[in-house]
């Protein structure tokens, strides 16, 4: 059976609703060429949750990738596959991973930073009310950043003046739009910061997740436990997935309800919870709109007869599966907050489920009860449709979320031309 053209994914991400929806008129999988690498983006969620517990699709393009060693010297995002942790690992090997990973993000920890998280935002939200009345804030900046980073940088025991320099590291971990020269430039400066830390740490241990694996790589016997490129990588994963991820999440959140004030109304009276907000936001925006790659461990024939060769990778495609119409009926698009199912693709499924999930919804529900508390009138300051998406295939945020925290003209304007423009931003029913 012949394939058609592979449709090229955009790596500025400018039109992402517009893609899922031509990914999706091509099928449940489709070829698809990404920085130009050919891969099946998968957008049916059923066949997405199929491929993502099976054990015929593997995350090791070292053992299952048979152009990984061309690959990883020339392809701008090789760093995404060429680590060696969990987020690369299959079978044994991930779970030997995941089991020395697990208990520093177990439920006793994440309730202990309960009352870290919640001083955080009340901090971080007491210097944006400093901020002088029609003076516009750029919350992406000055609140989805900062509190991520904060907690991931207490939960790992990153020192408070690396943290502008992780950051940076990680924002071009996630860029797709880097030449190969620039991302591995920026890959070879951010092994040289989580060499440093590991030593830091090593040598002055404390009660946070570096230790831990530090610890974990150094007692464990019988060969079972990290090697030092292991824990390394291991690092990396935690840090970019702990940070990137929820500043995304924060954002399209925030964004939503200035967009929706139906929606936020629905909170305000009690008939939905910022919890319900965190969920619909995870389905509607999800923080990684594709996250590359897996790889066909032996042939895997489609619905429509087409196959997917063994060794050919594989794009899970978060966004276009969780506003898949088979899944959340005709009104995928539309972020209903009273949805009675939510379900979705935001934290992976099966073995690679994100172990940090209940910590991001805790942080990302716990800005948005705080920030709405304190400022009711808050409004964007600019009209939704002009933010720039960052520049990325794999992230999904805005580079700026202007607002103003007082009320202004931008979305002040009543109820039926804030609706008008919900529906204008791809948002409203």
């Amino acid at each position: 059976m012949s394939q058609p053209l592979p449709f090229v994914i955009d790596p500025t991400g400018a039109d992402r609703h517009a893609e899922y929806q031509a990914l999706r008129a091509r099928g449940p999988a489709t070829p698809v060429d990404i920085l130009g690498l050919r891969a099946w983006a998968v957008t049916d969620p059923t066949l997405l949750k199929t491929m993502l517990t099976s054990p015929d699709v593997s995350k090791n393009g070292r053992a299952h990738y048979p152009d990984f060693q061309q690959t990883i010297s020339t392809w701008p995002l090789a760093l995404w596959i060429a680590v060696q942790s969990m987020l690369t690992a299959y079978g044994a090997d991930h779970r030997r991973l995941r089991r020395m990973v697990a208990p520093a993000f177990s439920a006793r920890r994440i309730a202990e930073l309960k009352p870290t998280i919640q001083s955080l935002v009340t901090e971080l939200i007491d210097d944006l009310a400093k901020v002088p009345p029609g003076q516009v804030v750029n919350l992406r900046e000055r609140l989805a950043y900062p509190l991520p980073i904060a907690v991931i940088g207490h939960l790992m025991g990153v020192p408070q003046d690396q943290r502008d320099d992780f950051r940076q590291l990680v924002d071009n971990v996630f860029d797709s739009t880097l030449t190969p020269e620039q991302a591995q430039a920026n890959t070879a400066r951010l092994f040289e910061a989580i060499d440093q830390l590991i030593a830091t740490k090593r040598g002055n241990p404390g009660d946070d997740m570096t230790s831990l694996l530090i610890g974990a790589r150094d007692e464990e016997s019988g060969g079972t436990g990290f090697t030092d490129v292991e824990l390394r990588d291991t690092m990396i994963l935690m840090i970019s997935a702990g940070y990137e991820t929820t500043v995304n999440v924060i954002d399209q959140a925030v964004f939503a309800m200035l967009t929706c004030p139906d929606q936020l109304h629905l909170v305000r009276t009690g008939r939905a919870t910022w919890e319900d907000v965190v969920e619909e936001t995870l389905r509607a925006e999800p923080a990684i709109k594709y996250l590359p790659l897996r790889f066909a461990v032996t042939d895997i024939k489609l619905p429509d007869g087409q196959v997917i060769a063994a060794g050919e990778p594989i794009l899970a495609a978060y966004g276009a599966a969780n506003r898949h119409p088979d899944w959340h009926g005709p009104d995928a698009d539309t972020f209903d907050v009273t949805r009675e199912v939510k379900d979705h693709l935001a934290f992976g499924y099966g073995v690679h489920f994100c172990l940090g999930a209940p910590l991001a919804r805790l942080e990302v529900a716990e800005v948005l009860r705080q920030l709405f508390e304190r400022f009711p009138a808050m409004s964007l300051a600019a009209p939704g449709d002009a933010l720039r998406p960052v520049p990325t295939l794999i992230s999904n945020g805005h580079q700026e979320l202007p607002v103003y925290l007082q009320g202004g003209e931008v979305g002040s304007g009543g109820l039926d031309q804030r609706l008008q423009h919900r529906e204008a931003v791809g948002l409203g029913r």
